[in-house]
């Protein structure tokens, strides 16, 4: 098993299948090919009738976690694919890099099915600058260690009540995302709430060009309004989030990337309001 060494891949594929088991059972020779574990997989139906998404998560293998590490990280991984999939345009944001092949032969040849393929490198600290090329930006990023969950992520099954009976808070994302297509911004959109919580909802998308906004609900939470989004902030990590905004049942942060990158995240906010009791029905 390769050793965390600060970077982590994130393997998405969009395939056709029956069901979610059938949809991990169609990515088993992927997951044996190239490794790691499958953290993640939804019904994208949305999109297109039997469409659903599975994500691999495996280290990566470098010692550096710099802007030129993410982007070589994700180069390095399709070379392993094979020569058809290393001519891949890579971009590269901190604190992401990613390259989407949208090839259903290309990718039907790893995946049964498939149709869509998203690679992923996060840094897993601090974006540092180490021998990043000339349009490479060392920004201060969201810092994570994938083996320790976040602390104000919700666990699987946590209900809407706390034991008194009363509601709890819920988490709020906004991924403000610079590009030309809606699911060039639910892709990463989706992988950033995945370090915050294990049962992302993406609620709504708008566009703004160049921006579209990805909003989505990251489920009930225990605590308070603003400790749970202090907690969020602490979980995804970097410099530059605004002060806390309290009021009333709600709480917010942001953080924006300045100046606006020329693809990938540009703004992130973390909302986390209680719901009003009185609109809640008496449980029956």
């Amino acid at each position: 098993m390769t050793e965390n060494t600060g970077l982590e891949l994130l393997i998405t594929v969009v395939l056709g299948a029956e069901d979610d088991g059938r949809a991990r059972e169609a990515c088993l020779p992927l997951l044996q090919r190239v490794g790691g574990r499958i953290v993640e997989s939804g019904d994208c139906s949305d999109e297109e009738p039997g469409c659903w998404s599975v994500t691999i998560s495996r280290p990566a293998d470098s010692t550096h976690t710099g802007p030129a590490a993410l982007a070589r990280a994700v180069r390095t991984f399709l070379r392993e694919l094979g020569s058809l999939y290393s001519g891949q345009r890579v971009a590269c944001e901190p604190p992401a890099a990613w390259a989407v092949i949208d090839d259903p032969e290309l990718v039907g040849e790893l995946v049964p099915g498939g149709e869509r393929l998203l690679l992923e490198a996060w840094a897993a600290g601090p974006v540092l600058q180490d021998g990043a090329g000339a349009d490479d930006v060392a920004v201060d990023t969201f810092a994570d260690d994938p083996d320790e969950p976040a602390p104000p992520a919700p666990e699987p099954g946590i209900d809407d009540v706390d034991e008194h009976g009363r509601p709890r808070a819920r988490l709020q994302l906004l991924v403000d995302v610079v590009t030309e297509r809606r699911a060039g911004a639910e892709w990463p959109a989706r992988a950033l709430a995945a370090r915050l919580s294990r049962q992302p909802t993406i609620t709504g998308c708008s566009e703004h060009p160049p921006v579209v906004r990805v909003a989505l609900d990251l489920g009930p939470s225990p605590g308070e309004p603003a400790e749970i989004v202090l907690g969020a902030v602490t979980a995804l990590g970097g410099d530059g989030w605004s002060r806390l905004r309290v009021r009333d049942s709600s709480a917010m942060s942001r953080w924006s990337a300045a100046p606006t990158p020329r693809s990938g995240i540009a703004a992130v906010e973390l909302n986390a309001a209680a719901p009003d009791p009185a609109q809640r029905q008496p449980a029956g």
